[in-house]
């Protein structure tokens, strides 16, 4: 259940933040549920080089989430194959707070693009239950490869109208 009296604040991601999400991302068990990871999770030079380039995206919009002042995960708005997509990263240390579902209820608040779609691995219950709060609709299924776990999986679309 979210916590309304979280001191919780979104803000346009820095490139001085790009440290910090990147050790979340080293986080297995957060990568697990993820599942869709880049193929080598661990090289930081990569994955600061790709975030620098989407901070400069202007279809992207790339938020950092703080909880009392202190970096706990983000949130982005980005555009693939031509449908308007979410994606969320919660420190593990910060689960089961509310966190996802509060800063995604405030980024859809000024994100406002409609349909929305975000997209779960069929086992990440978590993120399932975060997008059904929200006010996503599970729409169907796709598989893919995942990297994290290294092989194809189920994965689910909701949709925000």
């Amino acid at each position: 259940m979210a916590n309304n009296k979280l001191d919780l604040k979104l803000r346009p991601t820095e490139i001085a933040d790009l440290d910090t999400l990147f050790q979340f991302q080293l986080d297995p068990k957060g990568g697990y549920l993820a599942a869709f990871m880049p193929k080598n999770p661990t090289d930081k030079t990569a994955y600061i080089n790709k975030h620098t380039k989407l901070l400069n995206d202007p279809t992207v919009n790339n938020q950092t989430i703080l909880l009392d002042k202190i970096i706990v995960g983000s949130i982005a708005k980005f555009v693939m194959e031509g449908d308007t997509e979410i994606t969320y990263w919660i420190d593990r240390k910060f689960w089961g707070q509310g966190i996802a579902t509060k800063a995604l209820t405030e980024f859809l608040a000024f994100e406002t693009i409609r349909p929305i779609f975000g997209r779960v691995a069929f086992d990440n219950f978590g993120s399932q239950k975060v997008l059904e709060k929200c006010g996503f609709d599970k729409i169907g299924s796709d598989k893919g490869f995942a990297n994290a776990r290294q092989m194809e999986i189920e994965e689910f679309i909701y949709k925000l109208s």
